[in-house]
């Protein structure tokens, strides 16, 4: 599908290609110069995403350059038939001139001509004023925010937190990477797929989360291209997977990505997570990494202690906003 107006702008479908990939990452990149997602890493997530969830996405070209992207799409982690994301993207140069507008209207005629919508979705960065008001004039109401937390590992002392692992190894607990869980147990990924689904039902979002089934998490887990085995740790009570904190990597090779850390209920209220943590961050600053970043739901306090506690620097918050489709 292509579509143009009088001002020589046309959206037209993603094709998929690598061109189209690298364009929607200098886009990304453009927007939100920490954006640190690869053609690789958005190949990976598209090959991934489960059947049943829907993802339409355009670029928007003037003549022949491309100045922005939008999608719709079902996330897979809190999937609901009638409910969706959307992104649009303009690159800076080409904003103030009508066209997330223009590329909003198609969107959402798409969406509602294709599907029964109950409810939009979209994610702003607080420090984004334009974008903030862009979604207040088309009735979106604020749902969630999100910090993203850096640390800067030149300045975090192992030694200051040593007692936070004597303390789970005093109990009885061992402290694995995912290579040697791989290598102890024959079916160690089904043991990792079922203690993550329980963790991971457990982090603040606005919808009840739906698990992957085992094939779908099997693959945008080993097949990932940031996977970071040495750097994805995990506690063992016995042979019983009680805790996690993942670190991946990213586009800047000095700098790693905080997955999950998160502990599994039974084992709760035992400095799992805040072992882990220190865990974690002592492998990557003894590999001269330069920083980890996370992000945490504001309303998860029990972790925002422990980062804040590990020296954590917040940034500027993600909002996620909705758009109630039944009162429009």
């Amino acid at each position: 599908m292509t579509i143009n107006t009088n001002q020589d702008i046309r959206l037209r479908l993603f094709s998929g290609s690598i061109e189209d990939y690298t364009a929607l990452v200098a886009i990304a990149r453009a927007v939100f110069p920490d954006d640190h997602d690869t053609v690789e890493e958005i190949q990976h997530w598209d090959a991934t995403r489960p059947a049943h969830c829907v993802q339409r996405r355009w670029l928007v070209e003037v003549g022949d350059t491309i100045i922005g992207a939008a999608e719709y799409f079902q996330p897979q982690w809190m999937y609901h038939p009638r409910k969706f994301f959307i992104s649009i993207a303009v690159h800076p140069a080409w904003q103030g001139r009508g066209i997330g507008k223009y590329c909003y209207d198609i969107l959402m005629a798409d969406l509602q001509q294709q599907y029964q919508v109950e409810q939009v979705r979209a994610n702003c960065r607080e420090d984004y004023p334009r974008s903030l008001t862009f979604l207040d004039r088309r009735g979106f109401r604020e749902e969630m925010r999100t910090w993203e937390s850096r640390l800067d590992l030149r300045l975090f002392d192992p030694m200051l937190f040593a007692e936070a692992i004597h303390r789970v190894v005093d109990q009885g607990f061992t402290i694995c990477n995912l290579n040697e869980l791989l290598a102890r147990f024959p079916d160690a990924r089904q043991r990792l797929y079922t203690a993550m689904m329980e963790m991971r039902a457990d982090v603040p979002q606005p919808e009840p989360f739906t698990p992957s089934d085992f094939t779908s998490w099997e693959r945008s887990v080993f097949e990932s291209p940031t996977l970071y085995p040495e750097g994805y740790f995990l506690a063992l009570d016995g042979e019983e997977i009680a805790a996690v904190s993942q670190l991946w990597k990213s586009a800047d090779p000095s700098v790693l990505m905080t997955g999950l850390t998160a502990t599994r209920r039974m084992y709760r209220k035992r400095g799992l997570a805040m072992a882990l943590k220190v865990h974690a961050l002592s492998f990557a600053k003894a590999l001269g990494y330069r920083e980890v970043r996370t992000y945490n739901a504001t309303t998860n306090q029990a972790m925002l202690r422990i980062n804040d506690a590990l020296g954590f620097v917040k940034q500027p918050a993600w909002i996620e906003f909705v758009k109630d489709m039944s009162i429009v």
